[in-house]
């Protein structure tokens, strides 16, 4: 390229500066638009995650889960056993003889008969009955799983939305130690702590804001406790940086044990946001679905029945639990078996028809011969049906009382059993409710403590940025506030795992 082909295109690029500035405005403008459709489609299936509720992920977790399916099956393999019920196969023989048996009525070719046996009386009505309650039985086990896996997955709930509320916590928690550390570097500073004592009061008035913004990568509203952290280490750094010598009343070490507080916080924060990564595994599986999907979760702790519920829980328990149902058809069933032992031992009837098919027989012999002895007239020939029947004789008794005892036996110890499950479900409804009735104490208490502990920590910051009172009562004081806001989420969780377990005892 010459110098003069370089001059022109240096001034065509020159000229055509501002269209290309247009163009980057306009593709700008376009990448501006394309991300906010991909913001707009990842809100879109945010919001249709978080749309699912408790009831609706039970609701998959019925259809979708594989051992859930499996026990169906098993339930519908056994009520087929209903239909196996039925006479027994008729039995025909048939006879061809190779040379024909020469008879007085003709020459016998072949024979047929064919026999139906008849059990005694009752005994297949019996046998119907007693397939239909095993079958009952095997419905009722399906129901106990049913129940178990509902309970799972309320359980794995219940300990996300722990888990979600812990990490919310945490962050108010940091944002009060944010607020301190703010406090003590102006105290340090000799600069004024109006605004600063206002930031800490307003902090721990707000510990259910971050719980009710339900923000996060998975679904599950969750995140955001890492970049709050990673923030407050940056904004701790540069408070060092910035307040030089110090001329107020305050200390550094107030400063210094705030930011050692603060990174414990923070890496309580990443801890927690790697313990999600189980549970949301967990709860996929129990869902039957892939363990990587989004899961949405309510932040809000609501319970699920008031007060006075309990009156009627034992006696719902008692009619209408899955493994009481079970042994009590299980005990049924036994009683049937009993029932055909005792039909067994009775005889059986047969009726069938023998079938003879003869051929016309020749003349034999000569008249007169030997005495006549000799002779054989041309025969008949014709064929011969011949009704028949027949009755077992069970005379050897011994299978057939063992039968009958066996029977009894397992029904006696099937009694027992449901004698002994109605105990344990009574004892574990005392236990459970007992629970219940000390979370309930627990949280009215737990509620009291954490709005007198935050008075009193808005207290001893005021008096700590007026008078310079012991910095270590505040510190003392904010743990405790910590503590109450964890048992008290805690407690309201036992609460609602609690009570999913009498509905599994309930099993409606």
């Amino acid at each position: 390229m010459n110098r003069f082909t370089e001059k022109y295109c240096l001034s065509e690029c020159l000229k055509s500066k501002e269209q290309l500035k247009a163009l980057v405005q306009y593709q700008s403008i376009s990448n501006i638009h394309k991300y906010l459709f991909l913001v707009f489609i990842w809100l879109l299936n945010i919001g249709l995650a978080q749309g699912q509720t408790l009831d609706q992920y039970l609701e998959e977790a019925a259809e979708n889960n594989p051992g859930l399916q499996a026990s169906f099956k098993g339930y519908q393999a056994s009520l087929e056993k209903t239909n196996q019920v039925s006479l027994e196969s008729p039995q025909l023989n048939i006879g061809v003889f190779t040379r024909p048996m020469e008879l007085l009525m003709g020459n016998q070719r072949a024979e047929a008969s064919v026999m139906q046996m008849f059990p005694w009386f009752g005994m297949l009505r019996t046998q119907k009955d007693e397939a239909t309650l095993m079958a009952g039985a095997k419905y009722e086990e399906f129901r106990q799983q049913r129940n178990v896996l509902l309970y799972q997955v309320k359980e794995t709930y219940f300990q996300l939305q722990q888990l979600q509320n812990t990490i919310d916590i945490t962050v108010s928690n940091l944002e009060i130690l944010k607020s301190l550390e703010q406090l003590a570097i102006i105290r340090y500073q000799g600069g004024s702590t109006s605004e600063a004592v206002s930031s800490v009061s307003s902090a721990v008035r707000r510990p259910a804001r971050t719980m009710q913004q339900g923000s996060g990568d998975d679904g599950m509203g969750m995140g955001g406790g890492g970049s709050s952290a990673a923030s407050s280490g940056q904004s701790s750094g540069a408070a060092m940086n910035s307040m030089g010598s110090g001329g107020g009343s305050g200390k550094l070490t107030d400063v210094l044990r705030l930011q050692v507080q603060i990174k414990a916080l923070e890496s309580d924060l990443e801890q927690l946001e790697v313990d999600k990564r189980p549970l949301t595994v967990k709860f996929n599986q129990l869902l039957g679905r892939d363990k990587n999907e989004a899961i949405a979760i309510e932040s809000q702790l609501e319970s699920q029945k008031s007060i006075g519920w309990e009156v009627e829980m034992l006696e719902q328990i008692l009619d209408t639990n899955p493994m009481l149902l079970m042994l009590e058809k299980e005990g049924l069933a036994y009683q049937k078996q009993g029932e055909m032992a005792k039909l067994e031992g009775k005889p059986m009837f047969g009726l069938g028809l023998n079938y003879m098919v003869f051929s016309p027989r020749p003349e034999m012999g000569v008249p007169g011969g030997m005495g006549g002895m000799d002779y054989m007239p041309a025969g008949m020939g014709n064929n011969m049906i011949m009704p028949m029947a027949t009755v077992s004789l069970p005379i050897y008794r011994k299978k057939y009382k063992a039968m009958e005892a066996e029977s009894k036996l397992y029904w006696e110890a099937n009694e027992r059993q449901k004698e002994d499950l109605q105990r344990n479900l009574e004892t574990e409804f005392e236990t459970i409710l007992v629970a219940i009735k000390d979370a309930d104490r627990k949280i009215r208490l737990l509620q009291d403590q954490i709005e007198l502990t935050e008075q009193t920590l808005e207290l001893s910051v005021t008096s700590y940025a007026t008078e310079g009172s012991s910095f270590e009562e505040i510190l003392s004081i904010q743990r405790e506030l910590l503590d109450f806001r964890l048992n008290l989420l805690n407690t309201r969780i036992g609460r609602e795992i609690q009570l999913a377990r009498l509905e599994t005892l309930v099993g409606v």
